[in-house]
């Protein structure tokens, strides 16, 4: 079959198109989420340790006040770079809601029922590493898929620090939010970044 010159515009034309098209990509939400979790679990053992009052158990509602407007910043920068979205960009998006409900839903339960100090910090670091471990699997990059093991498997340590070692406990979720949200936040930053030059 004969393919003429101008057929053979349209097709490399069509070509640079998709190619230059960029990809959504949802770069920056593990940080978005990661660094405040981080930072204000890590604030909030400290002023616990410091200082024992029971304001210093609300300091965790950083979180979401840092965490929800960054989020929808970026993901408003993503859309409008790109104009679309990826289906595996949309599962995980609502994975990540469902997990955020998840926590909500299991603190207030535990609450309730009097459990919070001895479960919470097992329950929200396993929820973080299943989440990160998820994400890696939908995305194929492995180095999420580690932390979310490792992050998961820590999040078992909690258990084990109870009564007046409970605020150590915060911690520990401190340190799984850098393992599974920010080093593999930035990885995937640099990855993306490396993909994109190429």
């Amino acid at each position: 079959m004969h393919t003429s010159e101008s057929e053979l515009d349209i097709i490399t034309s069509i070509r640079g198109e998709v190619m230059s098209r960029k990809e959504p990509t949802g770069e920056n939400l593990f940080l978005a989420w990661g660094y405040p979790t981080a930072i204000f679990l890590f604030v909030e053992f400290l002023a616990l340790w410091l200082w024992k009052e029971n304001w210093c158990t609300w300091i965790w509602v950083g979180i979401p006040v840092v965490g929800v407007p960054l989020m929808v910043y970026f993901l408003n920068e993503d859309y409008e770079r790109t104009h679309r979205k990826t289906l595996e960009q949309n599962i995980i998006l609502v994975m990540w809601i469902f997990i955020g409900f998840a926590s909500c839903v299991g603190g207030a339960s535990m609450g309730a029922a009097g459990v919070f100090e001895q479960c919470y910090c097992a329950y929200q670091g396993l929820l973080i590493g299943m989440g990160c471990f998820m994400t890696g699997i939908i995305l194929h990059f492995r180095p999420k898929t580690v932390c979310g093991i490792i992050a998961s498997l820590l999040s078992a340590v909690p258990l084990f620090l109870q009564g007046e070692l409970w605020y150590w406990q915060l911690l520990i979720t401190s340190g799984i939010a850098v393992i599974a949200l920010i080093i593999p936040g930035h990885l995937f930053k640099q990855y993306v970044r490396n993909f994109s030059v190429n």
